[in-house]
């Protein structure tokens, strides 16, 4: 019922255009392998028997690859709507992905959501299909949501609309999911994004798409200790809206990645979020300095592999940024909207 809700939704909606989006730079040349808590002396192998994290490299957009010992998948996001699902694509195909299990909108914006409809079109025409679809069931008003509904329609993919207190399988580990909050949450894209919590062994992996003050401190009452996570996907690309203090408190993460560009115009990461950081000694990748950035864990060892090596240090980071910062501009909320939004 909620499925079919949310899909005809797409006759509702009105055309507009896509958000931003920025091209990232490459930092350097080397590939770079360590284990959490060892020196770049110290780098070793990537992990058999492991959960592979891949944050993949879109520039100013999300866009993250899953996939099991067993070789089921999770695609969170798909990069910004500029590129189509192009770069996403092309990486999946250098990983051998046939088939994308599990398919997560965080939310409706544009540079999480951009490629989805070409995922799906791909996979349900040349690959082995799409198992299930995840989305907050926040509707936005842009041809990429639109497009991306269609795609669903058009393939008959199982559409799921999650909220806290849901859960599902991926493999043999367990996905938690933490935000949206369950019942009437309101028409916020941000304060309703997927938020995920994967249950690797002893370890555990946390990303929360564009969640800001609001929804992180909402999560830290309902679930307190139950955030706690040894690798973090850092909210809203390393803004300062959020990785607040009393998440960072309950999340307590010893790496974290960071999905933005290096020019990103929002200024991402932004400083606020590094120093805190480097307050907590947090190993911290950032895509538009690291490139793809793939961590490994087996629930007990967990190794990163970056493309290019580059420090872990979030002070050292910062000082990547362009020198410059003066024209960054915070992200817009929504994409123009022109209808009311359909939601939970």
């Amino acid at each position: 019922m909620r499925r079919a809700l949310l899909v005809v939704c797409v006759s509702l909606l009105l055309v507009t255009a896509g958000c931003v989006g920025d091209i990232p730079v490459d930092a350097a040349d080397d590939e770079q392998t360590a284990s959490l808590g060892d020196t770049e002396d110290e780098a070793t192998e990537p992990l058999d028997d492991a959960v592979e994290l891949h944050h993949i490299d879109v520039g100013q957009g999300d866009a993250t690859l899953l996939i099991e010992p067993g070789g089921e998948t999770m695609l969170i996001d798909t990069g910004d709507w500029r590129q189509d699902g192009e770069e996403v694509l092309a990486y999946l195909d250098e990983q051998d992905v046939e088939r994308i299990d599990h398919l997560v909108a965080t939310h409706g914006h544009a540079d999480h959501i951009g490629g989805h409809e070409a995922v799906i079109d791909h996979y349900e025409q040349e690959g082995g299909g799409i198992g299930t679809a995840y989305d907050s069931g926040v509707a936005h008003t842009s041809q990429t949501y639109e497009r991306y509904l269609d795609a669903i329609e058009r393939h008959d993919v199982d559409l799921r609309l999650v909220e806290d207190g849901d859960s599902f399988a991926f493999g043999e580990t367990t996905v938690e999911v933490y935000n949206p909050p369950a019942g009437d949450s309101g028409t916020d894209l941000h304060e309703n994004s997927v938020a995920l919590s994967v249950e690797i062994g002893g370890t555990s992996y946390l990303t929360t798409g564009d969640a800001e003050r609001d929804a992180e401190q909402r999560m830290v009452d309902a679930h307190g200790d139950e955030l706690d996570a040894e690798i973090y996907q850092a909210g809203h690309h390393g803004s300062s809206t959020s990785s607040t203090e009393p998440f960072l408190d309950a999340v307590e993460p010893e790496v974290a990645v960071i999905s933005s560009a290096l020019d990103s115009q929002y200024g991402h990461p932004h400083d606020e979020v590094m120093e805190s950081f480097a307050d907590r000694d947090i190993e911290t990748y950032w895509t538009g300095v690291h490139g793809d950035v793939v961590v490994y864990t087996d629930g007990e060892e967990t190794t990163v592999t970056a493309e290019h090596e580059e420090t872990t240090d979030p002070d050292e980071l910062v000082e990547h940024k362009p020198e410059d910062d003066s024209s960054a501009i915070a992200p817009p909320d929504t994409q123009a909207p022109v209808a009311p939004m359909i939601h939970r």
